[in-house]
């Protein structure tokens, strides 16, 4: 059936793997791509480690392209997170790298938007997912006019870094679908991990899946095995959500999730908590490293609907049983 999300990627699904901050390496993201979707290189690919070069930022994400060249020639995509192009010293190397290695999809996570990046992926070739932190009607017209060829709606329910305002992606979706007026596809993003939220996010419109959650939970995912396990026993209600910079974070409990939560309940500011989880960092020692001592294990609320670890192809295969599903009663 033609979906414009596999026709702009070259991809058989019409899903993309979100890439996670820490999350991924070559042979996640390969295994993504190879059972039909869009694997997706995040920051921090494949490190232990933060680099605060250019060169050596390239020369890691280069190594992980590689990996994933060798098990797949099915395309793939790599995450981009430009800001002021007068200030910005990594994205246009990193765009440069891209054009080099024949990689055709950039995922675009930003706080921030400027036409010159569109113009930048174009000229190189590539095609723009573009995913605004808090999706409206307004930036979505915006990113259009300017060119972006697909665009993701992300809800309130996915997780990581989740937008600022509080609001559903099943009610987001249709916003977006609506403010999109047809002229580009949108993917749905945020508690889609099972066949009925793949089926309903395509009743509402949308024309792919942007899964984090489901695929962060796979037998392939570099996530550590202990919050694996603790994952796949949790449930929605489980997760702890407290305040920080931009907004909100959720967490699978543990000693510093539980104190971040207590800080913000006692009116902690923003920034302190932000400081207290050690920022991004966090990320890595909780879900990387498993220690939640020293960081926090933040998923999205699809978490309910996931009860094993299990391989990235069988995540994929039903994922698109909703898709079909969705897809037949439209016949």
């Amino acid at each position: 059936m033609k979906n414009r999300v596999r026709e702009i990627l070259g991809i058989e699904k019409p899903i993309i793997q979100g890439p996670m901050n820490w999350l991924t390496d070559g042979k996640f993201v390969g295994a993504v791509s190879r059972a039909g979707g869009l694997g997706v290189l995040g920051f921090n690919a494949g490190q232990k480690k933060a680099v605060f070069t250019v060169e050596e930022t390239i020369a890691n994400m280069r190594r992980e392209v590689a990996i994933v060249k060798s098990m797949t020639d099915k395309p793939f995509g790599i995450n981009i997170g430009p800001t002021d192009p007068a200030k910005d010293r990594f994205t246009l190397p990193m765009l440069d790298m891209m054009q080099e290695e024949g990689i055709h999809a950039a995922v675009w996570a930003s706080m921030t938007f400027d036409e010159f990046w569109v113009k930048a992926c174009h000229d190189r070739g590539i095609k723009i997912v573009y995913r605004a932190h808090t999706p409206t009607a307004e930036d979505t017209e915006r990113a259009i006019q300017a060119g972006v060829d697909i665009i993701v709606a992300t809800g309130f329910d996915e997780g990581g870094t989740v937008p600022n305002k509080v609001v559903g992606t099943f009610s987001v979706v249709p916003m977006i679908v609506d403010a999109a007026k047809g002229r580009v596809p949108v993917m749905a993003c945020g508690g889609i991990a099972d066949e009925r939220t793949a089926q309903a996010a395509f009743v509402l419109g949308a024309e792919g899946l942007f899964v984090g959650t489901a695929f962060l939970l796979s037998e392939e995912s570099v996530a550590a095995a202990n919050i694996k396990e603790m994952a796949v026993k949790a449930d929605a209600d489980d997760l702890l959500m407290y305040r920080t910079i931009p907004s909100f974070y959720r967490s699978l409990p543990g000693e510093l999730p539980n104190k971040l939560l207590e800080m913000s309940k006692a009116g902690a500011t923003e920034e302190e908590i932000y400081q207290a989880q050690h920022a991004y960092d966090g990320m890595r020692d909780g879900m990387l490293f498993g220690d939640l001592s020293m960081g926090y294990a933040s998923f999205g609320l699809g978490i309910s609907m996931i009860h094993a670890v299990e391989p990235v192809s069988v995540i994929m295969d039903r994922l698109m049983r909703g898709v079909n599903a969705a897809q037949k009663a439209e016949l």
